[in-house]
């Protein structure tokens, strides 16, 4: 089929090479119609975050540039995206629609509900799947369910076929000589709290994307399945950003890993797509259970006692809290937009755990901060940690974070760069330093409660509180 003129909508997957709808578009029309909107009420509570919009700024004057030079143009809009393609079809004339699908609960509703509308008005709708390696509909257990399991559906991912080959980038685009309205990408506001804007030296756009993945692979001396879990160290990715944003595909990336590990493969490469199959089953969960957003997997943490604690949210948010490792993951935070997975999984555990403050709490804030703000891996990490998530985190396991710290940060480079206020400390003390004697902390230019504040709970009393807060509801009910 050919169409006179489609309109292609970006959402998360704003590339141009190895973008399956977009390839689609341009392939099947004379005139294709590259469109954005901002439309943020539109998300439901996850509206993005002021990181997030930062990104997003940065990535659409990128993606800008990248389509006039083929000469295409970015029309950007704002408002309900039904009104806008409505309003964009009756101006252009345009016979179909295509585009890339979203998993998250608001976006792939309102994709449905719109494209009903569409086809009313005999606008065609083509959407593909080219956010995570396989569509979560087709992959399915032997029973015909979705998986709630990690590892079978690991196995599951490696039974199947390699997803499709990459796609090349287009060279040219279906022009057109007169171009509809849109707006400067300075009218969405989006950089409207500069103050916050992250350091961290982030290059977002799609070539930003590729080199990140080429310098990664390339790394001689990196191995990912030793060094992943090394806060201190430069051993993963930082893709998780240009994967949330679509600025790089995973698809690209598997067969990326998977043609380096067929000659010179880098050390820990399977880790590595096992952690991309985790980003792939949080997608799977999401689609199948799109309640867990905002509900916990596991039905019985319903009734879990919380605790409403502003001021313990507040030390932790603020990185205050008197753990070295949990201080500085939540520093490295508020100045990068970004958290190292390990430091993530450590803050979370301490804030469900040890201050037993609702996940939701968390990953709200999390959301508010991060630069690759991802409803699906967010929601994940968040439930498997709190434990009430599909195939989580045992509720016994409470990270100590004294012995986290030591483990995957033994020197306390990561603690030191992030809490310049204990960078004197030996690293015998760096983890624990209300351990340290009174002369080491006088020579080290600590004081306790003053300079760097005292542990805010104790960790063997907030264990105990938590088994038994997490007890109360998973016991079953004695008999009558």
């Amino acid at each position: 089929m050919s169409d006179e003129t489609s309109i292609f909508w970006f959402r998360q997957d704003l590339r141009l090479g190895d973008n399956a709808a977009l390839t689609a578009a341009l392939g099947s029309s004379r005139r294709v119609i590259p469109l954005y909107i901002w439309s943020p009420g539109e998300e439901g509570r996850w509206l993005p975050g002021v990181r997030s919009r930062w990104w997003l700024y940065q990535s659409l004057s990128n993606l800008s540039a990248s389509l006039e030079a083929m000469g295409l143009r970015l029309i950007i809009r704002n408002g309900p995206a039904a009104a806008v393609l409505d309003s964009l079809v009756r101006e252009t004339g345009a016979s179909a629609l295509y585009l890339n699908k979203r998993y998250e609960p608001a976006a792939a509703g309102r994709d449905l509900e719109l494209m009903t509308g569409l086809a009313a008005r005999g606008v065609e709708s083509y959407p593909f799947n080219d956010t995570t390696l396989f569509d979560p509909e087709a992959v399915r257990n032997q029973a015909g369910g979705p998986f709630k399991v990690f590892t079978p559906f690991w196995r599951h991912l490696l039974s199947l076929d390699d997803p499709g080959w990459t796609i090349p980038k287009p060279r040219r685009g279906s022009g057109t000589g007169s171009w509809p309205a849109g707006l400067p990408l300075s009218r969405l506001d989006l950089l409207k709290d500069p103050a916050r804007n992250p350091s961290g030296g982030w290059s977002p756009g799609e070539q930003g994307a590729l080199k990140a993945l080429k310098r990664f692979l390339s790394e001689p001396s990196s191995n990912y399945a030793r060094d992943r879990d090394r806060p201190d160290e430069a051993g993963t990715s930082r893709l998780s950003p240009h994967l949330h944003f679509g600025e790089i595909s995973p698809r690209r990336i598997w067969h990326e890993v998977r043609k380096t590990e067929e000659g010179s493969a880098p050390p820990g490469a399977e880790a590595f797509l096992r952690q991309l199959a985790w980003r792939e089953f949080s997608y799977h969960l999401l689609h199948h259970f799109p309640g867990t957003a905002e509900e916990p997997w596991r039905r019985q943490y319903g009734s879990f006692p919380w605790r409403d604690d502003r001021d313990g949210f507040r030390r932790w948010s603020e990185g205050a809290t008197g753990y070295p490792i949990v201080d500085a993951g939540m520093r490295e935070l508020l100045e990068t937009g970004w958290m190292h997975n390990r430091v993530r999984l450590i803050t979370a555990s301490f804030l469900t755990k040890h201050l037993l403050i609702h996940w939701l709490e968390g990953s709200g804030w999390f959301w508010s901060q991060l630069v690759d703000a991802d409803l699906a891996n967010n929601t994940m990490g968040w439930q498997w940690t709190a434990g009430c998530g599909a195939d989580a985190a045992p509720y016994f396991r409470i990270f100590n974070p004294v012995q986290q710290g030591r483990r995957h940060d033994p020197d306390g480079g990561y603690v030191r760069r992030w809490l310049p206020e204990l960078a004197g400390l030996p690293a015998r003390y760096i983890h624990a330093p209300w351990t340290a004697p009174a002369a080491v902390l006088a020579e080290s230019k600590v004081n306790l409660g003053h300079s760097y504040p005292k542990p805010m709970v104790d960790h063997a009393e907030a264990r105990r509180r938590a088994l038994a807060a997490y007890r109360q509801i998973l016991s079953p009910p004695s008999s009558p």
